[in-house]
């Protein structure tokens, strides 16, 4: 009797539908459409690569405006305990109630921009009310403190992936085809350096910055921690499940999933700073044609984010020396991407306007 093929897991089966997006057809046809309009050519300069960039991500030459929604993935983090953060970790719980009654800094980009907020409890400890606009995706209360013990176990990361996985499915299925992923977490700023240090095997004391606003020397003992959690776990980077469970959070891993999901799904996704991209680190780790499918919203003022863009090949939109995460990041991002989209989409072609285009030879 033939032995039955073991079904995919929902982290293998959407890793397997991630291809990678270059394709020289159709990016030819996206150019050639760029040199029709009225304009000289390559004038709009990265704003033309950021409509190859969707274009191929999506498999469309021609597309609507997309809906746009940017999720926040919110949880805490034992190595509070620590002593890492300016901020107590009750902080976390306060503002995914900031954000819900929309007096955050990423609510108020989201209304300038027409972008959906969706709040998503991956591990806060603090129990959220009933009635509150946000998504239970709770892992558990918080992760362990991953300076002494790993920051959880095996199951609790891959239900966090899977649960980023799912919303992205949601997000797909409900018609938005250009996303954000951003998060809060007191205390992620140092999960995320782990990371970061981990996956690219660099020393803490460079990729660890200041995060909430601690003192030189509170960041000196913030990265002593993160080596001694190195020390204790020893993360292998060739293992992105392990580096999530050992040193990572709840929230890092819903981003992750989130991003896989996406791709998976020919959705484009608008990425954060630090945190955002350490969780990129990790899906990209899992599926190495992901950053295909990704904007990189801007470039943090925490020193690990350069490390982590440069193993991704990420090259950001802005550069506003902005550390608050949120997504706000991703969030002015998403208003350029749109604004490259409409130009796209809107401006006449040369034949159109009745305007003539320069002649041949001419400089």
């Amino acid at each position: 009797m033939a032995v039955a093929a073991k079904q995919m897991s929902l982290i293998e089966q959407t890793i397997s539908e991630i291809e990678a997006a270059e394709n020289p057809a159709l990016r030819s046809r996206i150019e050639q459409r760029l040199d029709n309009l009225t304009k000289p050519r390559g004038s709009l300069g990265r704003l033309e690569q950021i409509v190859a960039r969707y274009g191929l991500a999506t498999r469309q030459v021609e597309w609507l405006l997309p809906r746009k929604c940017l999720f926040v993935f919110c949880a805490d983090h034992g190595v509070t305990a620590e002593g890492v953060s300016a901020y107590p970790s009750e902080v976390t719980y306060q503002m995914v109630k900031n954000f819900v009654a929309g007096g955050a800094a990423i609510s108020v980009l989201c209304r300038q921009y027409d972008i959906d907020p969706v709040i998503v409890d991956m591990g806060v400890s603090h129990a959220i009310e009933a009635g509150l606009a946000v998504i239970n995706r709770k892992v558990g209360p918080g992760t362990k403190n991953f300076a002494r013990e790993a920051a959880m176990n095996e199951e609790q990361a891959i239900r966090s992936l899977e649960a980023g996985i799912r919303l992205a499915q949601a997000a797909n299925q409900l018609g938005y085809r250009l996303l954000g992923s951003g998060e809060m977490g007191i205390g992620n700023t140092t999960s995320a350096s782990a990371i970061i240090a981990a996956m690219a095997r660099r020393d803490p004391l460079e990729v660890t910055g200041p995060g909430t606003g601690i003192s030189e020397e509170q960041r000196q003992r913030k990265a002593a921690v993160v080596a001694r959690a190195l020390e204790l776990h020893q993360p292998d980077p060739g293992d992105p499940l392990g580096v999530l469970r050992t040193v990572g959070g709840f929230e890092i891993g819903g981003m992750a999933g989130f991003l896989l999901g996406a791709a998976a799904a020919r959705i484009p996704v608008c990425i954060d700073g630090l945190i955002a991209t350490a969780a990129a680190l990790l899906a990209a780790g899992l599926a190495p044609n992901l950053s295909d499918y990704l904007f990189f919203g801007h470039h943090s003022a925490e020193p690990g984010h350069r490390v982590a863009l440069e193993l991704l090949g990420g090259r950001p939109l802005l550069d506003l020396e902005m550390r608050l995460g949120e997504g706000t990041g991703a969030a002015l991002a998403i208003g350029i991407v749109e604004s490259a989209l409409r130009l796209y989409r809107e401006m006449a072609t040369f034949s159109s306007a009745g305007v003539s285009e320069k002649e041949t030879g001419q400089q």
